[in-house]
């Protein structure tokens, strides 16, 4: 099975889209600009599902589900939302088609126009904070915590499987609450849960932070994020969860009675990460051999390929890895042992090399005789021999090695491409030559922001959290500024 991946030296876009169609992880589809995620990719993103999901429910969220279509006069109500999807919304005019008279196929049937157009669904405050204003009545009702799996639709032009496609999958959660301060802390839990899944599972390290003004999402006081290095020095946002102050509360008319017996405003969060979860995955360990898989969210995180010559040969190394099997998986380990007459061994070992299956066992006639297995690992390809006695064990430790590893390779490569600048000339080397998140003071003004972006097109990724008082002056206007924020070109 040839690779012939694109070196990432080379092109590190076009081996991207290379590694993920032949990883078998996803496709381009008959539809512009969506995609087809086949098993093994969508393999994946159930364990990352299976982990937030238990994270959400660990910390008292619900799952529930709110519908696809949108009126438009829903959208219309809260100006700031509006203004940043409406360009974005695909737009359902009519119910019905028909046949052509003339017998030459379908057309929209125009008797069938709907009297209000529908909005396939963007994201759903609107939809969601008009369903809350029939549940709440009372601080008794609140707080609300509600999050829906599902798909949503952005009408995009450029389009990079997983990255940015029309159509993609995510969670976004939506929550009610009785105080401003309860609101506040949920928005930054929530950042904080997809923070730790990024680092703990994902293996990909980020920096908490907030959005600028002008890069906050439509509709929000403030936009929480973590954001992530890919390994062509370009960041990736890799989840947002937005205090929303009262601004839906109020477009929704949803009042509640607080304590006092006095009505007020409910106040609101939203959240939510997506399939560009898996883009990040590829870019932030994979190498010019394939997939790295971090071991916590490999579908398969063992397999055993034979080396055998004729039936004979097959059936005594089945013999002697069918309890090997059921010992890893009665230790929660996922193993496949690949038994396919249809594939030589070579052929296989690239197969799982390409799609980043962690751990690699094989045996053959030699193995059987002396008891022993080859273990290779996918992160550093190093292999070693190891007694049949000591393999369990073995593949155990080397799960959790590639697992930190592989968060280890990624951290410091972060580490190393986080520069302090203090002059534009300085900035612009950077972004051109180094990449990476450029650490500079800022005057805060939107209208330096668009300028910097219209030069460079790099944008303000998030003011970090932890970034300490530093009088200084703007790399731009010279102006003065009482912190650095962290830009880069991004996807």
């Amino acid at each position: 099975m040839g690779k012939n991946l694109t070196k990432r030296s080379e092109d590190y876009s076009k081996w991207y889209n290379e590694l993920v169609i032949k990883a078998d992880l996803a496709e381009n589809s008959g539809v512009r600009g969506c995609m087809v995620i086949k098993p093994y990719g969508y393999a994946i993103w159930e364990k990352m599902q299976a982990e937030l999901d238990h994270m959400f429910k660990e910390t008292g969220h619900e799952n529930a589900y709110f519908p696809l279509f949108i009126p438009k006069s829903y959208l219309s109500r809260e100006a700031d939302h509006v203004e940043g999807f409406a360009k974005e919304c695909a737009v359902v005019t009519h119910y019905r088609l028909k046949n052509e008279e003339d017998g030459s196929g379908l057309v929209v049937d125009p008797e069938a126009k709907l009297e209000e157009e529908l909005i396939v669904r963007p994201t759903s405050e609107t939809i969601i904070w008009d369903t809350y204003r029939r549940w709440i009545q009372s601080y008794r009702d609140l707080p609300i915590l509600v999050n829906q799996w599902a798909n949503v639709v952005r009408w995009e032009m450029r389009t990079r499987l997983f990255l940015r496609t029309a159509e993609f999958l995510w969670q976004e959660g939506h929550t009610a609450h009785a105080t401003k301060e309860e609101a506040e802390a949920e928005a930054v839990q929530m950042m904080d849960i997809y923070a730790d899944f990024a680092e703990n599972f994902m293996g990909v390290p980020v920096i908490k932070g907030v959005k600028s003004e002008s890069e906050r999402f439509a509709g929000a006081e403030e936009t929480y994020c973590i954001e992530a290095l890919m390994q062509d020095g370009k960041a990736l946002q890799a989840g947002t969860s937005h205090f929303l102050g009262q601004n839906f509360a109020k477009a929704f008319d949803v009042k509640f009675a607080n304590k006092e017996g006095k009505q007020d405003w409910v106040w609101a969060t939203s959240w939510g990460v997506s399939t560009r979860l898996m883009g990040a995955l590829v870019m932030t360990h994979s190498d010019d051999n394939g997939l790295v898989l971090p071991p916590k969210l490999a579908p398969i995180q063992v397999v055993i390929v034979p080396i055998h010559r004729g039936e004979e040969q097959l059936n005594a190394i089945s013999e002697r890895v069918a309890p090997l099997v059921s010992e890893l998986r009665s230790k929660g380990i996922s193993v496949k042992f690949d038994n396919r007459d249809t594939h030589k061994p070579g052929w296989k070992f690239n197969e799982y090399e390409l799609k980043g299956v962690p751990v690699r066992l094989a045996i053959g006639p030699r193995d059987l005789e002396n008891g022993t297995y080859e273990v290779a690992r996918r992160d550093t390809l190093e292999k070693e021999t190891m007694k049949v006695g000591d393999v369990v064990a073995r593949v155990e430790t080397l799960l959790k090695e590639i697992q930190e590893n592989i968060y280890k390779k990624a951290f410091d490569y972060r580490e190393t491409h986080i520069t302090e600048v203090n002059s534009f000339d300085e900035f612009r080397e950077v972004l051109e030559n180094k990449g990476g998140f450029v650490s500079a003071h800022w005057d805060g003004t939107p209208e330096t922001e668009e300028t910097i972006k219209e030069l460079t097109k790099a944008t303000i990724r998030c003011i970090p959290l932890d970034a300490v008082e530093e009088k200084g002056k703007c790399i731009y206007s010279g102006k003065p500024s009482m912190r650095r924020v962290l830009f880069a070109k991004a996807y």
